[in-house]
């Protein structure tokens, strides 16, 4: 796809004139020069504890943290997504990596019957700075909001306080955004999901990440994404990977996503890191190339075999 220059980064309007010329140098760094997001998210380690990491069908390369950033290093990336100790006990060794910080994160234990969802922030906006100011690659900070959860006011205060110092900083911001709690009848329904990217919008949010709505009889799942990709506006649309299931599945998804649904990139963590070193860092340069690249599922897939090489333009 067309690389996007400098003049065509559209800069939200708080992000105050000296921080102007960062805040397009972080974008452009973590859209890899495209607009598009590819979202390598490593933060299950707090979200899902060591579920993501050890087990059945898990390399076992994947119990060890250093795996995931030298799959950062080996593949191709936008950002890397995790939390401030774990990007602080491994960037020095990993320098290159986009990091993106991800502000507040729960555990999976306590579930929804017990108490609606609620993930307070863990740390204040200037111990990303601190990072920074300590040369780590910082291009942005993540939160994420589980709508129709009881606790959804506190963290709507958090997140958009967050984005506003972020924004003065010349960070980008991204938001997970996940409806949940017992307020919630359906969490994949496509019509919540779009609501949800446009309370990101609302909140100043640079992308957003969102589950893909489930399809039915009369469209598809990427044919209902659409609604969200309108609602969010000139925020950058990104769905979340799941679970991990065989490239060709994912791939083909991830194009629909983007092709059909009018996703502006992908957020992809198990699928990638659940594998060894060279199979998750050649599946990280096929979701590039469809991403960043705008291949077909077909030449994706044959980077990911290794027979095609993908390079970012």
């Amino acid at each position: 796809m067309p690389l996007i220059t400098r003049d065509e980064v559209l800069v939200p309007a708080d992000v105050p004139a000296q921080a102007r010329e960062t805040y397009i140098d972080n974008y452009l760094k973590a859209t890899q020069n495209t607009g598009r997001l590819m979202l390598y998210a490593c933060d299950q380690k707090i979200e899902h504890l060591n579920d993501d990491f050890y087990g059945d069908g898990i390399h076992e390369a994947d119990a060890d943290p250093q795996h995931l950033f030298e799959i950062g290093d080996q593949g191709i990336c936008g950002i890397l997504a995790g939390q401030r100790g774990l990007i602080a006990a491994y960037a020095n060794d990993y320098p290159d990596n986009n990091y993106l910080v991800k502000m507040n994160s729960k555990t999976h234990l306590v579930k929804t019957d017990q108490d609606d969802p609620y993930s307070p922030q863990l740390y204040s906006f200037q111990a990303v700075m601190d990072l920074i100011n300590n040369g780590v690659n910082v291009v942005g900070i993540g939160y994420t909001i589980y709508l129709g959860s009881e606790y959804e006011s506190q963290m709507m205060a958090e997140a958009g306080e967050l984005i506003s110092e972020a924004h003065q900083a010349g960070l980008i911001a991204v938001l997970w955004i996940y409806p949940r709690g017992k307020a919630v009848g359906d969490e994949k329904d496509a019509h919540l999901i779009a609501g949800a990217a446009g309370a990101a919008l609302c909140l100043g949010a640079d992308f957003v990440k969102v589950n893909p709505p489930a399809g039915d009889e009369n469209e598809t799942s990427a044919e209902k994404l659409k609604q969200a990709a309108l609602a969010s506006g000139r925020t950058g649309l990104v769905c979340a990977g799941g679970s991990t299931v065989d490239p060709e599945t994912f791939l083909t998804q991830l194009w629909e996503q983007i092709h059909v649904g009018g996703a502006a990139g992908n957020a992809t963590g198990r699928n990638i890191h659940q594998r060894s070193l060279e199979e998750a860092s050649l599946l990280t340069k096929a979701i590039s190339a469809i991403t960043l690249g705008d291949y077909s599922v077909e030449d994706a897939l044959a980077v990911f075999n290794g027979e095609k090489e993908f390079i970012l333009p």
